[in-house]
């Protein structure tokens, strides 16, 4: 534990708040404001990573040491640790909402390893911030372990993420109105330990430029190029144009990544939007069961679906938009910004198109190949088809024979499957055509397929029902799905139904089918 070595280049660059205090304020003119963990009554670990501990390099003693829980709940503090919570604004639901900043997340500092990676360590749910407003800064055992579970699941998955060390309960209730129905209860509190090379992201530096403090987004702007961007050269303003360039690929990858695996972030405000291009801030996210591209799992947005499964690519475009807006002022070469959105837009239709053809085994992609995908998608969507499953099982469809015998357990409805058969077994035919034309080996057209399409993915309802054994105390179930979801694309004996579709009593279940914001 203690050989971590700490370089905390954010504070040591970048300007603090000259007050001081948890107490809610505006903050202007800093990046940040120096903030203390308010401590947990009685931690205890409930689970950890030993992938990202490997990476920090620390061993299986650290973590189930009395040190490690007492400082990742908060408790205590490493020698080089700095805590300090971060200042950034965003649009929310489409509309700038100003100020909003690190309200329940407070940083540690930032560790840098023997090989020289970068990880910010940074507690979620350790107490009031400046930027908390009226809220406590606490978070709840229900949203942490969600939290925890699907950075890992994620990172499995091949999709780019944040991480999470340790879950570790506080010992004391938080009170939170899950459904924002007038019914608030207390929940055991929690605090998950997140982390990443860099936490920054698209609010960071609209909040600057909203306010015109243009100096300090120009030392933000080249302080992250320069931390997290060590790749680019050139003179500033070619580094600039570059770094915005760079964002919008990273952007580009992500949402292909996203509507592979049937992901919904659920909150796709601009605060919420990595400047590394990975998945941040996992609140009502959720996974698509029965196809839908108007499915979005948050509450409080079921009547707009602006963060719909379906539109998350165009609201990143959106979101690119706001953050380049907010560059204007000190990019002098307009265009270069421009060029950015464009590259995102071209990035993103050839991944989408890559990401198509590797989900349905051919070699590449060909323009045809559009109207039998459209075709796929609106028989899903009409005939309630579970998305993991139905790609799952398409690898074994047999290409002279084609039926619906590989994918039989991805229906929701027997009546609808007896409705859409013909249909289905007709796109069927056509996509046996066209998977043999590239002349591949059945054997090897499966493995392709199997290494795109996961078999285990974090569904709302397993997740729910791991929440809902927690809260009593068991926590075998998150062990389980830690330890299956490290493998989400290989088969695994005994652990057939953690790859289930959704069962019926959890289709309209909170928790399981939609969230609030609520933590």
């Amino acid at each position: 534990m203690r050989a971590l070595k700490f370089d905390n280049a954010f504070v040591r660059e970048l300007p603090a708040d000259r007050q001081s205090g948890n107490h809610p304020r505006a903050v202007h003119h800093a990046g940040y404001s120096w903030v203390n963990p308010t401590p947990a009554p009685a931690p205890t670990l409930i689970a950890w990573s030993a992938e990202m501990a490997a990476a920090l390099g620390l061993s299986h003693d650290d973590v189930q040491s009395h040190e490690f829980v007492e400082i990742f709940a908060g408790n205590r503090l490493l020698d080089g640790m700095q805590t300090y919570a971060v200042c950034y604004g965003g649009h929310q639901f489409g509309v700038w909402a100003g100020q909003l900043g690190d309200g329940r997340a407070i940083n540690l500092g930032e560790v840098v390893t023997p090989s020289g990676q970068r990880w910010e360590l940074q507690l979620k749910g350790a107490g009031r911030t400046p930027y908390s407003r009226s809220a406590d800064g606490r978070a709840v055992l229900r949203s942490s372990l969600r939290e925890f579970l699907c950075s890992e699941a994620m990172h499995h998955l091949g999709v780019p993420t944040t991480r999470a060390l340790c879950l570790i309960g506080t010992g004391d209730q938080v009170i939170r109105d899950m459904l924002y129905d007038g019914n608030p209860r207390p929940e055991p509190g929690a605090v998950v330990c997140r982390v990443s090379p860099s936490f920054i992201r698209f609010g960071n530096f609209e909040i600057f430029a909203a306010r015109e403090d243009y100096e300090l987004l120009e030392r933000l702007v080249d302080f992250t190029i320069r931390r997290d961007f060590p790749m680019l050269s050139g003179t500033p303003e070619t580094r600039r144009a570059d770094w915005f360039e760079e964002v919008c690929i990273r952007t580009a990858r992500l949402m292909v990544e996203w509507q592979r695996v049937g992901f919904v972030h659920g909150v796709m405000n601009t605060d919420n939007l990595s400047i590394l291009g990975l998945t941040i801030d996992y609140g009502p996210y959720g996974w698509v069961d029965n196809f839908d591209f108007n499915w979005t799992p948050n509450t409080t947005d079921a009547m707009e679906r602006r963060y719909r499964f379906g539109q998350q690519p165009a609201i990143a475009h959106w979101n690119l938009v706001q953050l380049a807006n907010a560059l204007r002022p000190i990019v002098a070469d307009q265009s270069a910004l421009q060029n950015g959105l464009e590259r995102f837009v071209e990035d993103f239709e050839n991944g989408y198109a890559q990401m198509l053809a590797a989900k349905l085994g051919f070699l590449e992609w060909r323009s045809e190949d559009a109207d039998l995908v459209g075709t796929l998608q609106r028989l899903l969507h009409e005939a309630e088809v579970d998305m993991t499953l139905f790609f799952r099982g398409l690898a074994a469809v047999d290409l002279d024979v084609p039926n619906l015998g590989a994918v039989e357990t991805a229906f929701y409805s027997a009546a609808k499957r007896r409705q859409y058969q013909p249909e289905l077994l007709e796109w069927l035919s056509r996509y046996a055509i066209r998977a043999r034309q590239d002349g591949v080996p059945a054997a090897d057209r499966q493995q392709r397929m199997n290494t795109t399409n996961p078999l285990y993915v974090l569904r709302n309802y397993l997740a729910q029902q791991a929440i809902d054994l927690a809260e009593q105390g068991d926590y075998t179930l998150i062990h389980q799905l830690q330890d299956v979801l490290r493998r989400p694309y290989e088969p695994q004996p005994g652990c057939e139904r953690l790859a289930e579709k959704r069962p019926d009593w959890a289709r309209n279940r909170p928790g399981c089918s939609m969230l609030s914001c609520s933590s």
